[in-house]
C-alpha cells in the first residue's frame, strides 16, 4: 500500500434488496456483470446464459452449508466488553481443484443491520490486506491499541452505516492462500475473477494524467521549488525509453497503465459512480485525479462546491455519470486520517445524495 497504485480506493456498490431506492443500481450492476461474463465467456452459443459460463469458468464457489454458524466470532482476541453487532470470519473456496480460498472479515451494522446495504472493501494491490489495513487501520469498528494486543472501538467504523466485507483477495494476499503454486500471480484479472461479483477501482487512474499531476501537486504544496519543478517540465516529457521485453509484459502489471476506459463502460451502464481523493495525499495526489476526470469533458451538473460536516468537509464537484469529492485534510488513506469526514462521505453515497452543503 505504499507504493504509488496501491491505492485503497473502490467502487462502492449497493447490494442489499431492503433499500428501495437502490433497485434500479442494482439492476443496473447485474445487467453490466452479465454483459462482461458474456464478453469474456467466449462461448460458441447462439444465447449466452449464465449457467454455461460458469460451467466453462475456473471460478467454482464451493458448498456452504453450515457456515454461518460455524465463522460467527463470539469474540475478537483483546476485544472490548459491551459488543453490539455480529461478526463473522473464515473461507469461501472459490476453486475447490485447486484448493483456493478466499479469506473474509464480515461485520454487520448495530443499526437494523437487515435493511443495511452491503459494502466491500478491497484494499489497494493486489498485495495489501483488507483485514490488516482496511478493517483494523481505516474504516473497521475496531482499532488496535498501542500495547498491540487490545482493541478499542471505532466511533466512526462504516458499519454505523452498512455491513462491511473485508475480503482478502487475491489469494496470497492475506491469510487467502491456494494449494497451487501457478494461483499466485499478480493482477487485477485474477482478483476479479474470484470475487466476480464486485468491482474495485483505482485511484492511479491513468498513467500520463498521474505522473503530471502528482509533480504539479509537488509544486504546488512546496515540496518541489519552482527551479526543480521548471527542470522537470523543460527536461522530463514522462515517456519511458527502451526497456527490455520482460519489462513490457503488460498482463503482468499489477495495475494497468490506465482505467479510464473502465470508468467510461461504467458510466455508459448507469452505475452511480464516486471517486474519492483525500487532499493532502501526496502518493495519489487530488491534482492528479482531477486531471483524469477532466480527460472525459463531461457536462458539469453541480459545480465545485465545499461540503461540511461540522466544519468544511471537502469540496464536491458532479458531472453527468460521475461524482467527485475531495476530503479536508486526507491524506492516503482517508478513513484513517479523517474517520468523521470519511463517514459522512460514504453515508452521503448510501444515501444516493451528496454531502450537505450546510454548516
Amino acid at each position: 500500500m505504499k507504493t504509488i497504485n496501491l491505492k485503497s480506493f473502490l467502487l462502492l456498490l449497493l447490494l442489499s434488496f431492503h433499500v428501495p431506492s437502490n433497485a434500479n443500481q442494482i439492476n443496473t450492476f447485474r445487467k453490466f456483470i452479465r454483459s462482461h461474463k458474456r464478453n469474456a465467456a467466449d462461448l460458441h452459443t447462439e444465447t449466452w446464459n449464465e449457467e454455461a459460463y460458469w460451467l466453462s469458468s475456473s471460478v467454482c464457489v464451493g458448498r456452504q452449508d453450515g457456515l454461518m454458524k460455524a465463522d460467527k466470532i463470539d469474540s475478537l482476541p483483546g476485544q472490548p466488553q459491551r459488543v453490539n453487532f455480529d461478526q463473522y470470519a473464515g473461507y469461501v473456496t472459490v476453486d475447490p481443484k485447486n484448493g483456493r480460498a478466499l479469506f473474509y472479515y464480515f461485520v454487520e451494522s448495530p443499526h437494523n443491520s437487515s435493511t443495511k446495504p452491503l459494502v466491500l472493501w478491497l484494499s489497494g494491490g493486489p498485495g495489501c490486506s483488507s483485514l490488516g489495513y482496511g478493517a483494523m487501520e481505516e474504516l473497521g469498528p475496531f482499532r488496535v491499541n498501542s500495547d498491540g494486543k487490545t482493541l478499542y472501538r471505532n466511533e466512526y467504523a462504516w458499519n454505523n452505516v452498512a455491513n462491511i466485507i473485508f475480503l482478502e483477495s487475491p489469494a496470497g494476499v492475506g491469510f487467502s492462500h491456494s494449494n497451487t503454486s501457478s494461483d499466485y500471480i499478480t493482477g487485477d484479472k485474477k482478483t476479479a475473477e474470484d470475487s466476480y461479483t464486485f468491482l474495485i477501482g483505482n485511484a492511479w487512474i491513468d498513467e500520463k494524467t498521474g505522473i503530471k499531476g502528482t509533480f504539479d501537486y509537488y509544486w504546488t504544496h512546496a515540496l518541489n521549488s519552482d527551479k526543480t519543478h521548471a527542470g522537470i517540465n523543460k527536461y522530463c516529457d514522462f515517456v519511458t525509453g527502451n526497456f527490455s521485453n520482460i519489462c513490457h509484459q503488460y498482463q503482468n502489471l499489477d495495475s494497468l497503465p490506465t482505467i479510464l476506459p473502465t470508468i467510461k463502460q461504467l458510466m455508459a451502464s448507469g452505475i452511480r459512480l464516486w471517486i474519492y481523493s483525500g487532499d493532502i495525499d501526496s502518493v495519489v495526489s487530488v491534482t492528479s485525479s482531477r486531471y483524469a476526470i477532466n480527460t472525459f469533458k463531461l457536462p458539469i451538473h453541480t459545480a465545485w462546491r465545499p461540503w461540511y460536516t461540522s466544519e468544511v468537509g471537502g469540496y464536491v464537484e458532479e458531472y453527468k455519470g460521475l461524482t467527485f469529492i475531495t476530503v479536508r485534510g486526507a491524506g492516503h488513506e482517508v478513513p484513517s486520517h479523517q474517520p468523521e469526514r470519511a463517514l459522512a462521505m460514504i453515508s452521503s453515497f448510501l444515501q444516493g445524495k451528496l454531502p450537505s452543503e450546510n454548516h
